[in-house]
């Protein structure tokens, strides 16, 4: 399910900006872009975000501006130094006519860092502005849910019609199977055992009969009734049940032996493609 979300708190160490997208997927899949002074609170706000999201692919970012004039110390990891160097020397026998400047090693990530720790109130704040934004990004994804719940429900109810009319059709439809085969009949000019006529009238009635898709067919609607309007994260159970409408509406268009059924079946199936991928996007 898409939505964004965006928080910004100042305090004396400075401003935090976290923001949250998330699109669209089958399961969780969270992503993290944190500033150096809050790397160590990565895995709680993973936690905290399943708590409150529980599909989608979901990017967070939070940037933090020092406030000017903060004291901080800026230190030299050795280690880090010392791998650097050490790659440098190896690079610079290949490419002798080459020299690397020191501010360039300076720049390489993890060679300077920030000695002074992030402060408590900092990281406390940290917590709190991201807990408001997966707040603010679940109540936009609950907007959205209740759209795309209206949208379903049309989708059903629209179904629902199709069923209806493809069912009001059957007597007549077995009806013109009788005629059609007396008629045939009629055109041999030939005597037949009419109970043993009806027996194979009986047969290919059942072999074309649909009452039992039709009646998966309603089954199914009224259980996506069920759970748009439950409580429970819905995502994964309407994906099977649109694999199971869509099952019976092609079973429903290879059964036909009247064009009016099967054009309700195509409608039938456009409407199901129509619902699959708006159910993409429900949690």
């Amino acid at each position: 399910m898409t939505g964004f979300a965006r928080r910004e708190l100042s305090g004396q160490w400075g401003t935090l900006v976290c923001e949250i997208r998330s699109v669209n997927h089958r399961f969780l899949e969270p992503g993290f872009r944190l500033p150096d002074e809050l790397r160590q609170t990565e895995s709680e706000l993973r936690q905290r975000l399943a708590k409150e999201i529980k599909r989608g692919k979901v990017d967070c970012s939070m940037s933090y501006r020092r406030l000017q004039g903060a004291d901080s110390t800026l230190e030299v990891d050795p280690g880090a130094l010392e791998r650097l160097t050490a790659r440098v020397r190896e690079v610079s026998k290949l490419l002798p006519e080459h020299s690397v400047n020191v501010l360039d090693i300076l720049r390489w990530p993890g060679v300077l860092r920030d000695d002074s720790n992030p402060a408590d109130d900092l990281l406390a704040t940290a917590r709190t502005l991201f807990d408001a934004t997966v707040g603010e990004l679940a109540a936009a994804r609950a907007r959205e849910g209740l759209r795309l719940r209206e949208l379903l429900e049309q989708r059903c109810s629209a179904l629902e019609t199709l069923v209806q009319q493809v069912r009001r059709r059957l007597p007549d439809v077995q009806a013109r199977i009788r005629a059609k085969l007396n008629e045939r009949l009629s055109e041999l000019q030939i005597n037949v055992d009419r109970d043993r006529l009806e027996q194979e009238l009986a047969l290919v009635l059942q072999r074309l009969d649909v009452d039992e898709e039709l009646d998966r067919l309603t089954g199914h609607i009224v259980e996506i009734r069920r759970i748009i309007n439950g409580a429970e994260p819905a995502g994964r159970r309407l994906d099977f049940l649109m694999q199971e409408l869509n099952r019976e509406a092609n079973t429903l268009s290879s059964k036909s032996q009247d064009l009016e059924t099967t054009r309700s079946a195509v409608d039938m199936k456009v409407i199901i493609e129509q619902m699959r991928e708006q159910v993409q996007n429900i949690e």
